[in-house]
């Protein structure tokens, strides 16, 4: 390519290998020069994990098929690696444009990064150019300080900042803390928000920050997209962006395109102002992230981009509900049931189609695999329900009616006996209206339903 290379910082929240995120890796890519655009997934935040394997073998493969753009690894799970594979990985990271890293812990990343020269790699593409990002785990290292999460929310340990990367301060001037899944709810009965810290414990951390400093959170499946050579961010993705400080919130919801001036007005409590890109809150030529206006102090978290509504490219995978795979798979439920209600047989397969697309096209997310898991089982309760269906279609019908048949000739049988024709004729009458051809043998009384074949003996 010609010119020089964008400087470009993204910061996804959760979902970096789900459908939600394929469009801002795709469209960071496409700023990076004509494909293949060299691209490296540094598997460090995951390696001391028994299925780091497993995790690199996933976002490889969500990469091809679902970004539409391949990505190597640079493997450096421990600081203690021999020296090639060091200056392997150092060397990928180096001749790379596009450097990703996403889930695992990050107080283990930035203990392996320390005496490596990864930190130094990332800091210097972000300053002659080239695309980090950093998602989930390794999101929380960008900034100043980092939150230990599995230190303080699975061991029980104090909330407690440790010192991040600090790759954000040099490439926006931006003082702050980055906080990943800020919306996060898998809590259920207990507050999981702001990264599983909570309410109570994210006040605390917040106290324990230098006045000048703030927190900013990202939503889970959302994007925050620096461009530094322009100065303008761009929000992307089902969720928003906070700045918070001092407990006061100020929201840019997803499509938002703003500056990093805005960002810090927002972090010293002024409206969100016009800058670099412009009157109308669109993103400079090329983002290819921008989705609708800006975002004032204060805005609300709603609207959409509309990423997790979209197919991903190649795959031909239908999400049709925007938001996460929860969402999917409530909406696919939903028509599922209103075709069984309708008695509409094939837009209930159709239904079930849907969710097996959008569960295949999820598979590859290595973040939590619960949603996943219980996707997997709507849709195989779906699938169980559908044969049900069947087997109540082809049941012989006459099971079904015989009780209500049966009960009807024995009152005729009864009515008969006594001779009272009038009766016994009318009860006839009434079964042959509904369809019920009746019968009396030697043998006894028989009934079919009219049109078919075989008499059944009344009870």
């Amino acid at each position: 390519m010609t010119g020089r290379t964008p400087r470009i910082l993204a910061i996804m929240g959760s979902g970096e290998t789900a459908p939600t995120m394929a469009r801002v890796h795709r469209a960071v890519l496409e700023r990076l020069g004509p494909p293949p655009v060299p691209a490296v997934l540094i598997d460090t935040p995951y390696g001391f994990q028994e299925n780091a394997d497993d995790i690199s073998g996933r976002t490889m493969d969500y990469f091809r098929e679902t970004v539409g753009s391949p990505i190597g690894v640079a493997s450096l799970r421990s600081a203690t690696a021999d020296g090639l594979a060091r200056a392997t990985a150092v060397a990928r990271i180096r001749e790379a444009r596009y450097v990703f890293a996403g889930p695992g812990s990050p107080s283990y990343a930035l203990r392996e990064w320390a005496p490596t020269e990864v930190p130094r790699l990332l800091a210097e593409k972000l300053a002659t150019g080239g695309a980090v990002v950093l998602a989930s785990a390794a999101a929380l290292t960008t900034g100043l300080w980092t939150i230990p999460v599995y230190e303080v929310y699975k061991v029980g340990d104090d909330p407690v900042w440790l010192p991040g990367l600090d790759l954000l301060s040099p490439a926006t001037g931006l003082r702050a803390a980055v906080v990943p899944h800020y919306d996060n709810a898998e809590g259920g009965t207990h507050d999981t928000r702001f990264c599983y810290m909570g309410e109570r414990r994210l006040l605390i951390l917040e106290a324990a920050l230098p006045h000048d400093a703030f927190i900013l959170g990202v939503d889970s499946h959302t994007a925050l997209v620096f461009d530094l050579d322009s100065g303008a961010a761009t929000v992307a993705g089902a969720g928003g962006v906070t700045v918070r400080t001092g407990g006061r919130s100020t929201v840019f919801p997803a499509g938002t395109t703003l500056t990093i001036d805005d960002i810090r007005a927002a972090a010293e409590g002024a409206p969100a102002g016009a800058g670099p890109a412009g009157e109308g809150g669109r993103a400079p030529a090329g983002t290819g992230l921008a989705e609708s206006g800006r975002a004032g102090a204060g805005a609300p978290a709603s609207g959409s981009t509309g990423e997790a509504a979209a197919a991903p490219a190649g795959d031909g995978a239908v999400v049709s509900a925007e938001g996460g795979l929860t969402d999917a798979v409530v909406h696919h439920e939903r028509a599922f049931a209103t075709a069984v209600g309708a008695g509409d047989v094939p837009a209930a397969v159709g239904a079930i189609l849907a969710l097996e697309e959008t569960v295949v096209a999820w598979s590859r997310d290595t973040g939590d695999a619960t949603d996943y898991d219980h996707a997997r089982a709507v849709l195989r309760s779906l699938v169980v329900r559908l044969g049900d269906l069947a087997v109540e279609g082809t049941r012989d019908p006459r099971e079904a009616i015989a009780p209500f048949v049966d009960g009807l000739i024995d009152l005729r049988l009864r009515a008969r006996a006594d001779r009272d024709w009038a009766a016994s004729d009318a009860i006839r009458d009434r079964l042959v209206a509904a369809g019920i051809e009746v019968h009396d043998t030697p043998d006894g009384t028989t009934w079919r339903i009219a049109g078919s074949q075989g008499d059944r003996q009344a009870r």
